[in-house]
């Protein structure tokens, strides 16, 4: 005897076996009860949701002889026909390969014979959304007004590809993806009447790959189960089989990208290849690891929405503590990005490659994001005060920045009396930048404050994105002076330059913030 599918051998046979669609086959059975059938259905949803299958247990409830609330009763003359495929009541059709006019007019002129047996005939169109123009507007009369022992069941992935006109003669029906527990619930059920032992995370496993297809989840399995024929089906084996990888090497490469550890991505992506795994999946994987970090950063009570271990939901908290939601934003568009380039590239690894090294490196791109990102790339350094100034043209070795070749210099001296408003400025100048819209708001939080010459506040700027946003577009620093003086309650100049680092601020720029600061602290205990 031929082999069958798990996703025939088990295909439900009456409303209680449809998983994850209860708002549907509630409303089903309460019309069946009620005696108030449709003459035209719509069900739509994505792939392996139930539509084709809760369509045949309908067709075969309203032919049933005996018909329980569940659905047919399975035994009768007319079951056993409609179940081999032999009765004149149920006609399937797949309009994939029956789109034209001429198919349609056939239905059309068959549907004026009343059914030799049984109370209805009923039509499934299978992927209706292919039928040509022609055909819909053939099918449009007869859908509106069929004769009263006909039913129409159309059945579509597309619902946005069908004319206004065929959805407003159909009850609608959604079909919803269904839900990872109830997946790998009902895989538990099978595997169990299977005599197959399943280690438990793998069925999670499988159901999250599933994406929502009870179809794809079973098609899956039996893939699993005849590659691992007599064996446990372990979790390890069946990222082996379909070529995933462990959440644990998303883990490491994740801390390599936030180190910007090129070399380490780089190797660990080796690792991957030489294992045989598929970087399509990878990819993918990689993506909704990223997502859960989102939506951990995001909220801390989405323990059920993220379908993982204890362990793993610890290890993830941890990992999302470690950077800041834009940064995560941006690595999820870029390899959303390379998700949808890698499907069809004969050159995947590279792709890969480039994907994982324009993580690493922000200044590669010059969108919004990844700008963010060389700022925030910028404060952590001087945050931990790695800083490298280039002397250029000096002749003396060393002097290209590093530690060894620094030369001390004598720090600016303090000015001894600093304007009263300029001190409330200072002195309030968290506030300020609080209060400044982005990117303004970025930059200020990297500026030194100093005093010039004529008494007048100087922001110092690391010359680069920041001195620019000021010095080549006046507006900005108008935008500035203004915010400026409403904190102060007076009009505020101030004057902008820039330095290459933090130490050549330090260098020629005495930092009033310090010396505003000591006198704050000996007042207080006055």
């Amino acid at each position: 005897m031929a082999y069958t599918a798990l996703y025939r051998k088990f295909r439900p046979d009456t409303f209680a076996d449809v998983k994850g669609q209860d708002h549907i086959v509630t409303t089903l059975k309460n019309q069946l009860k009620a005696g108030r059938i449709g003459h035209a259905y719509l069900f739509t949803g994505t792939r392996g949701t139930g539509k084709t299958t809760v369509a045949k247990i309908l067709a075969r409830t309203v032919n049933c002889e005996n018909p329980t609330p569940e659905g047919p009763c399975g035994e009768c003359r007319i079951c056993n026909a409609i179940a081999a495929g032999a009765s004149m009541n149920v006609i399937e059709i797949d309009a994939a390969s029956n789109n034209g006019v001429d198919n349609i007019r056939e239905i059309v002129e068959e549907v004026s014979y009343s059914p030799a047996e049984g109370k209805y005939k009923v039509y499934i169109i299978d992927e209706v959304h292919m039928l040509s123009t022609g055909a819909f507007n053939a099918l449009l009369k007869t859908l509106e007004e069929p004769p009263s022992y006909v039913i129409f069941i159309l059945a579509t992935t597309e619902v946005h590809r069908l004319p206004i006109t065929i959805l407003s003669r159909c009850q609608r029906y959604d079909f919803k993806r269904i839900t990872i527990d109830t997946i790998a619930d009902r895989m538990k059920e099978l595997v169990a009447e299977e005599q197959v032992r399943v280690e438990e995370k793998a069925l999670k496993y499988i159901a999250k790959l599933a994406d929502g297809s009870m179809r794809d989840a079973l098609s899956l399995l039996d893939q699993c189960i005849a590659f691992l024929l007599g064996e446990e089906l372990t979790y390890d084996k069946v990222l082996d089989v379909l070529g995933a990888v462990d959440t644990e090497v998303f883990s490491r490469l994740f801390r390599n990208i936030l180190e910007r550890n090129v070399m380490g991505c780089i190797q660990l992506l080796e690792e991957v290849v030489m294992q045989g795994r598929e970087l399509t999946q990878f990819v993918t994987d990689f993506t909704w690891y990223l997502r859960n970090l989102m939506l951990v950063q995001a909220s801390d009570n989405l323990e059920d929405v993220i379908d993982m271990s204890t362990e793993n939901l610890k290890r993830l908290k941890k990992e999302a503590d470690m950077t800041d939601m834009d940064r995560i934003v941006r690595f999820i568009r870029i390899f959303s990005d390379l998700s949808g380039q890698i499907r069809f590239s004969s050159q995947k690894r590279i792709l890969t490659e480039v994907a994982l090294i324009r993580l690493c490196k922000p200044e590669m791109e010059t969108d919004q994001d990844s700008v963010l990102d060389r700022i925030r790339q910028v404060e952590e350094k001087v945050e931990n005060g790695v800083v490298t100034v280039a002397v250029q043209g000096s002749g003396v070795p060393g002097t290209d920045g590093s530690a060894a070749g620094s030369i001390p210099k004598s720090r600016p001296q303090m000015p001894k009396a600093i304007p009263e408003d300029i001190k409330q400025i200072v002195s309030r100048w968290p506030a300020i930048v609080g209060n400044a819209e982005n990117p303004m708001r970025i930059y200020l939080k990297g500026a030194n404050l100093s005093l010039g010459g004529d008494n007048k506040l100087l922001m110092v700027l690391e010359d680069g994105m920041a001195s620019d946003y000021f010095l080549q577009h006046p507006e900005h620093k108008t935008e500035l002076e203004t915010l400026l003086s409403e904190f102060a309650g007076k009009e505020i100049e101030i004057g902008i330059q820039t330095v290459r680092g933090v130490q050549e601020f330090e260098e020629n720029y005495a930092d009033i913030s310090k010396l505003i600061q000591m006198d704050i602290e000996e007042e207080d205990p006055e």
